[in-house]
């Protein structure tokens, strides 16, 4: 079988109602097309012959493939589309179940978490398109698709020179795993998960994080602006937040910095968990609210670092290069 990879693009992402109450980049839907054409031409350029799409209401990946001269097939993945984020989830099972080599993601931290249920061992080139992006990183298409290409084929040395394993938080409910996140967890005081937007910074009381970042928008960014916090993926973080403490100021949405203050905070390393004191509640998931939390309930949350395999776009080209896979020889 000849190196497949696959890719998932969320027609969704990047037009939530966060747009109402913040100030992010829209990244239409013309505009993922565009970056899709090019991450195809990448793919194409370096010798894949097949593509495994998940199909979507708008035809993204449909549309982006209609190019002139491109010797790979996209094949559209036979599957009943939901319009939500399930869809996301069962098209990564479907592709890792066929043996794809790379599945490239356009999206935000929720379409990845998504896509994370399904991928199991499969690497993801993720493409920054949403509304946080802590997870995924702006990257160019062709790069992308380049890097995807050198990944799926296999390349020697890429692998160790480029793919991480991402942390992740684990939820359990009475003891029982119920979901996870992989950037961060809000416990926030609301009842209900209404429209799954955090847009009041009183009303958030607990943050943990898979890692503390200063440079993304998002919950990340409140460990990350505290002083003596070390720079490293290596290490989560648990930080209570109330009335006294230290006043942080951080880049909540796009184009909202607002100062919280941080009551008291802790490092947190892989395997420890800690129990959600504040109820009733919402968890919101990297950036939206999706579980309520009932009082008696038990609830924790946990470091772990069996999230999804990342590639570093950079690093897995470099080592490439070193390889020799561009260079061939004139006679």
């Amino acid at each position: 079988m000849h190196p497949t990879v696959g890719i998932i693009a969320n027609p969704s992402s990047g037009k939530d109602i966060r747009r109402l109450v913040a100030h992010a980049t829209v990244f239409n839907n013309n505009e993922k097309i565009n970056i899709i054409k090019r991450v195809l031409l990448g793919l194409d350029a370096l010798g894949i012959k097949t593509v495994l799409a998940m199909p979507d209401s708008f035809g993204l990946i449909a549309s982006a493939s209609k190019i002139a001269n491109l010797s790979l097939s996209v094949e559209m993945l036979d599957m009943p589309i939901k319009n939500s984020s399930v869809d996301s989830s069962n098209a990564a099972k479907i592709m890792a179940d066929a043996g794809v080599g790379c599945i490239v993601t356009l999206g935000g931290d929720g379409t990845n978490k998504a896509v994370a249920k399904g991928c199991g061992y499969v690497p993801l080139v993720p493409i920054s398109t949403g509304t946080n992006n802590a997870f995924p990183v702006l990257v160019e298409g062709t790069l992308a698709g380049m890097a995807a290409a050198v990944v799926a084929l296999r390349v020697p040395g890429v692998r160790e020179a480029g793919i991480r394993l991402a942390p992740r938080l684990d939820i359990y409910r009475d003891d029982a795993l119920i979901s996870f996140a992989l950037v961060d967890i809000v416990v926030y005081a609301e009842r209900f998960v209404a429209s799954g937007a955090i847009w009041d910074p009183a009303k958030i009381k607990t943050v943990v994080l898979s890692r503390p970042r200063s440079a993304t928008i998002g919950a990340s960014a409140i460990g990350g602006y505290l002083p003596q916090v070390p720079a490293t993926d290596k290490v989560g973080m648990w930080l209570e937040l109330g009335d006294e403490g230290q006043s942080v100021m951080a880049p909540i949405a796009p184009g909202v910095v607002s100062r919280l203050t941080v009551e008291s905070w802790h490092l947190l390393k892989a395997g420890d968990k800690g129990e959600v004191t504040t109820a009733p509640a919402v968890l919101a998931l990297d950036g939206e609210r999706e579980i309520p939390i009932k009082e008696g309930e038990k609830v924790e949350i946990q470091l772990s670092h069996n999230g999804p395999h990342v590639v570093d776009v950079s690093a897995v080209l470099h080592a490439a290069a070193q390889e020799g896979f561009f260079v061939s020889e004139k006679f």
